[in-house]
């Protein structure tokens, strides 16, 4: 069982890394994150997946400058 909340709505993600909703859904239909879906639509997605892709933006975008 775990201990630590891992998947967050699209707006609470968003809200948390600062970053826009329609990245997180970019992100989850190109398979870099795992997401849930209700009826087809994107509802959800697991935080430890953004962690990694917000890190991995921030290294990208230290690395140009």
């Amino acid at each position: 069982m775990a201990l630590v909340k891992t998947w967050y709505d699209i707006d609470a993600a968003a809200e948390k890394f600062g970053i826009k909703e329609a990245t997180l859904k970019f992100w989850a239909l190109e398979g870099l994150v795992r997401s849930e879906r209700e009826e087809g639509d994107i509802v959800r997605v697991h935080i430890d997946d953004v962690r990694l892709q917000v890190a991995d933006m921030i290294k990208e975008a230290e690395s140009k400058s």
